[in-house]
């Protein structure tokens, strides 16, 4: 970690930012964590037109006389959050999530920045719909939202996307998420391809001959509740491909929402080897196991103890019956030997990136038999608090550390200036209570959907104000205080 007055010389050394009165802001008394600059340290953050003006001692003697100023003591203030794993539905499924209504609820989740999926109607896979999406969110977005083109036109798996088209139309990877590329030679020519243009590769991995038509990971909990197995090894298959596939092309491969052990093992021999592969998991993979799916009571005997907040001890006892179509989500929840082992992934640094794979239904989708509702919850609002319950507050890591898998991770992967407080970046900020304690409640909800498994769950660790281009896009009523 860097002294103090290392960094305040290092940011004292950048570009100046003007600052006028009617644009400016002045977060006073806080912790300021910048994992890209190395700085935990009580400080103060100065804003000036959109951007970092100023970071320590001098922030206040910078600021003019009649600044905004905002009260953090005792809060946590960071680089703005980024999800790079979020689900707009826009194009095409409004009925279940808007570009305005999903970044609204990242904004209360503390997030700054959303990359969207491409599995919308149609597909993310032309310069066209691009297009599209850049203008809806200029227009109705609250935050950063950035997009994900196809890997394959119309993610069928056929034939290749116009990669070069999508990368000039300002995609930042390409990815057939809510499907997986399942020819060899297609996902080869697609990592070539990608790496032209320096473009990373995102993908869902999943072996369709093994998966075929299971619900909920295969093993005792299928068995007893009489449901469709889906094997870890449909899982597992796939990232062994993309890890062999890396080292033949060079190309830069993503594991999204990583669920099992062997998935973790594979992906930890790989980067022991130098090979470009990276992976992200989703907070209910390392808060949950399939007993859930049996229902609270034996979630609860079976593997609940091991889930910090899911005890008599923290005041929370959510419940919920056996087959809650909020427990199915793809790739299922593992067993308690996969979450732990996604646990330590994250912990040692296997795992690079945490984020929601946020995927709003509507209700009615939901409301029907375990086999027949899809696939798929909301985490966007959620997916902090879990992270620092099971990550921080476990101690498996420090709070720099759990931070900088919300913020420089993403932005190294995807090549965004973004993740970091340096003076002259853009004010994108996220202020954090880490030991707020609060329950997650429907009508709290700025999502569209509310297709949860975390409603009623006590909770730990909650954003308090979210800052975008030195804008608040939403600020809980009364903290932090105006002063």
């Amino acid at each position: 970690m860097s002294t103090q007055s290392a960094t305040w010389s290092l940011n004292s050394t950048e570009r100046r930012v003007p600052c006028g009165p009617m644009n400016s802001m002045l977060l006073t008394g806080g912790r300021v964590i910048d994992p890209a600059n190395h700085l935990d340290a009580q400080a103060d953050v100065l804003i000036c037109q959109g951007k970092i003006a100023a970071v320590g001692p001098e922030a206040a003697a910078k600021a003019p006389a009649d600044v905004e100023r905002m009260d953090v003591s005792g809060q946590v203030v960071c680089p703005g959050l980024i999800d790079l794993h979020v689900h707009l539905r826009e194009p095409g499924q409004v009925a279940k999530e808007t570009i305005a209504t999903g970044t609204a609820a990242a904004a209360r989740g503390g997030f700054t920045s959303v990359v969207c999926m491409p599995n919308t109607v149609p597909a993310i896979d032309s310069a066209s719909t691009v297009a599209l999406i850049h203008e809806r969110a200029a227009e109705q977005g609250v935050v950063n939202v950035y997009v994900a083109g196809a890997i394959t036109k119309n993610l069928a798996g056929e034939e290749l996307a116009p990669i070069g088209s999508l990368k000039k139309a300002g995609v930042v990877a390409i990815t057939d998420d809510g499907h997986c590329v399942q020819n060899n030679d297609m996902m080869r020519r697609a990592l070539e391809y990608a790496k032209m243009f320096d473009l990373p590769v995102l993908d869902h991995c999943q072996d369709y001959s093994l998966v075929m038509d299971g619900v909920m990971r295969e093993g005792y909990w299928s068995t007893v509740l009489g449901l469709r197995g889906w094997p870890a090894a449909g899982e597992e298959m796939i990232v062994a491909r993309n890890i062999l596939l890396a080292e033949a092309t060079g190309g830069r491969v993503h594991c999204q929402h990583v669920s099992a052990a062997g998935s973790v093992q594979l992906l930890r021999e790989a980067k022991k080897r130098g090979l470009p592969v990276s992976a992200e998991a989703c907070p209910h993979h390392f808060a949950l196991t399939d007993a859930a799916v049996a229902g609270s009571d034996r979630f609860r005997d079976a593997d609940g103890k091991g889930v910090f907040g899911f005890d008599s001890s923290s005041g929370g006892q959510p419940v919920w019956p056996a087959y809650d179509t909020n427990f199915k989500m793809n790739p299922p929840l593992g067993s308690a030997r996969d979450r732990e082992a996604i646990l330590e992934g994250l912990a040692d640094g296997t795992i690079e990136i945490l984020c929601s794979d946020h995927a709003p239904h509507c209700g009615y989708e939901k409301e029907v038999e375990f086999d027949y509702a899809p696939f798929g919850i909301t985490g966007l609002e959620t997916e902090l608090a879990l992270s620092l319950m099971q990550l921080y507050h476990t101690k498996r890591l420090g709070l720099a550390e759990v931070i900088a898998k919300f913020t420089i991770a993403p932005a190294r992967l995807l090549h965004l200036p973004k993740g970091t407080l340096s003076v002259g970046a853009a004010a994108d900020v996220t202020v954090v209570d880490p030991d707020r304690e609060w329950v997650f409640e429907k009508g709290g909800s700025a999502s569209k959907a509310s297709n949860s498994p975390f409603y009623g769950w006590q909770l730990r660790g909650k954003p308090v104000a979210t800052i975008v281009g030195g804008r608040k896009a939403w600020v809980e009523q009364g903290e932090p205080a105006a002063v």
